[in-house]
């Protein structure tokens, strides 16, 4: 019997195995594929913090959640309505973010004697009724893959490797999903070995069929595609974005891109992503450290070029004295940070946004930076583009803060119109003529970008003390003390160059959520759930760190009650209480996962009780 067609507004699934189950690369298929018939989505990659963790224990387990409907998406999801478990601990580890009623496909074969013990299970839970409350499937998924491609006499090892397709081919079945893209990329990514191609095509039609044929599943669900605004649209990752926004301001500017980096999870995709485009005069040098990346960067700058450096919170520590450096040169500079759990190693592959006091104020002596952060997958393209623009504008380095769950989760993209992006102009001083190296734009306090080599325009750079206007190495105190108060005043003045920052809800009332980073997604689902529910209760999120936009002070004091939701122990709220004086309510956690909904909308009910 065929099964019946289901409706549905948003689902969201978790696939989990180990890490070499290929839960990342089946998860990025079905994306892939999803955002192709026009749903709303957003992803939450989970790896495991260890490279290579013995396989079927608990700490190897990954993850790849996507929350996908036909209306506006803003989270990868509270709760998942379906679990693929490739093994015990996958189950495990995840099981307690199955809603109650879900869809458990288990892949019955990797519940073995040994995989059970791994995961500390002392029977079988397919067996022992632990999981009547769900809807549960056992697949042979190993052993239905190894009757695909048998005759192909291929190699237990591929075998293996093929597995995730099978349970891929499931899920397009079970959510009405066509087999087109992915074949399509098995056919281009494998083209060199065309019996990996084939293997993979039948596993995957395998598994699809296997939803045709089976009659273990009763019904198949439809999601229509979103209401989303016209335009043409990608799936995009934040490090992506993050990378394309670089590109663009480089391209709008009419200048050389240079990327100085050392790799370090979750940044690294950035450099990757950025060695590509060498045709759009991007460069890409891959340094000994941390150090020499944003030394090579500082170079670059001082060249001519866009200088950038990527990396998360370990590496932002080793660059402090640079970052300092260029502060003194005063040369753009754009510094990315993608965020992870620490401190020191930490949890390098989870997400976290403690990093937000260190970009602020963390170098030696006064030294202060533009800090800009992005919000969204798609909305780190806009941040990258803005940083730039601002460190450019204002001869200044800038801050870029992300996170893991940004930079490796993925949403549609709007791609925007070149002519839509603001104009970078970008002006080389060249006339010799009463030429001082630290002279001043009246409005901006940039001093003028001089580049080596051009005839009379010599000067000295480094990081001693700069006398005002003439550059010279100044030990004066009367200097010093007006050179720093004049590098604060330029940062400050910025602010002048800033959109007011806007709330969503009512501009005064009970309570409102402010938020930066990450936060955002869960954020704007809770207040929006509250207010549907009649609350008093409004959103602000800020985007611009350092400085603040000037009109935030008049918002804050326009509600009653502040609540800060972060992903640290209240560094936004520090920075918020010290220079507006207002009280602000804390709501924190460091778990290396992203906020969930539920969780800021059990604290809004709280305080506005």
């Amino acid at each position: 019997m065929a099964a019946k067609i289901e409706k549905l507004d948003e689902v969201t699934i978790r696939f989990a195995g180990d890490s070499g189950d290929g839960m990342q690369l089946t998860g990025s298929q079905f994306t892939n594929t999803t955002a192709l018939l026009g749903n709303d989505l957003s992803t939450l990659p989970d790896y495991p913090a260890e490279i290579r963790a013995p396989a079927g224990t608990l700490f190897g387990v990954s993850g790849f959640q996507i929350h996908f409907g036909s209306k506006e998406i803003s989270t990868p999801g509270d709760t998942c309505d379906v679990l693929v478990a490739m093994n015990p601990a996958a189950l495990k580890v995840n099981l307690r973010s199955l809603r109650d009623g879900g869809i458990i496909i288990a892949n019955r074969d990797g519940f073995n004697e040994k995989n059970l013990k791994l995961a500390e299970y002392e029977i079988n839970p397919l067996d022992d009724g632990s999981l009547d409350k769900f809807q549960v499937h056992a697949v042979d998924i190993t052993k239905l893959t190894t009757l695909a491609i048998q005759e192909l006499n291929l190699s237990t090892k591929i075998v293996e490797r093929s597995k995730n397709f099978f349970s891929l081919g499931m899920m397009y079945w079970m959510f009405s999903r066509p087999l087109d893209s992915s074949i399509k990329w098995i056919q281009e990514k494998f083209k060199k070995t065309p019996e990996i191609v084939e293997a993979n095509t039948r596993v995957l039609k395998a598994g699809y069929n296997y939803g045709e044929t089976t009659e273990i599943f009763h019904a198949r669900y439809e999601v229509k595609p979103a209401s989303l605004a016209p335009g043409r649209y990608r799936s995009i990752t934040g490090n992506e974005a993050t990378a394309w926004g670089l590109i663009a301001a480089s391209s709008k500017a009419g200048l050389d891109l240079f990327l100085g980096s050392y790799p370090i999870t979750p940044a690294s995709e950035i450099l990757h992503e950025l060695s590509r485009y060498k045709n759009f005069r991007v460069k890409t040098f891959q340094a000994e450290d941390e150090i020499a990346g944003i030394a090579s960067a500082i170079g670059a700058s001082y060249g001519g070029s866009i200088g950038v450096t990527t990396t998360s919170g370990p590496g932002l520590a080793l660059k402090t004295e640079a970052m300092g450096l260029a502060v003194m040169l005063e040369l753009p500079l754009v510094i990315v940070d993608v965020q992870r759990g620490g401190p020191s190693t930490g949890l390098p592959t989870k997400t976290e946004q403690a990093d937000l006091l260190q970009a602020v104020h963390g170098r030696n002596s006064e030294a202060p930076i533009p800090v800009i952060a992005a919000c969204t997958p798609a909305g780190c393209f806009e941040a990258a583009y803005e940083a730039t623009r601002i460190a450019l504008k204002y001869m200044t380095p800038v801050i870029l803060l992300t996170d893991g769950y940004l930079a490796n989760g993925a949403e549609p993209w709007l791609i925007p119109s070149p002519d839509s992006l603001k104009e970078i102009p970008v002006k080389f001083h060249t006339d010799a003529k009463d030429f001082q190296p630290y002279s001043r734009d009246e409005k901006t306090l940039a001093r003028p970008w001089a580049i080596p080599g051009t005839p009379g325009l010599e000067h000295r750079i480094g990081g001693l003390e700069k006398e005002h206007i003439t550059g010279n190495v100044s030990y004066s105190a009367e200097n010093h003390d007006f050179m720093v108060k004049l590098r604060q005043h330029k940062v400050d003045g910025i602010a002048e160059d800033l959109p007011h920052a806007t709330v969503d809800g009512d501009e005064r009332g009970d309570l409102l959520v402010v938020g930066w980073g990450g936060t955002y997604g869960a954020i704007k689902t809770a207040v929006e759930n509250k207010r549907k529910e009649g609350k008093s209760v409004s959103q602000l999120h800020i985007k611009y760190v350092n400085p603040f936009q000037k009109n935030i002070g008049e918002i804050l004091k326009n509600y009653k009650k502040i609540l800060v939701p972060e992903l640290n122990l209240g560094q936004l709220a520090l920075l918020l209480q010290a220079k507006y004086l207002v009280p602000v309510i804390k709501l924190n956690k460091v778990e290396g996962l992203p906020f969930r909904a539920d969780e800021i909308e059990k604290k809004i009910d709280e305080l506005l009780k």
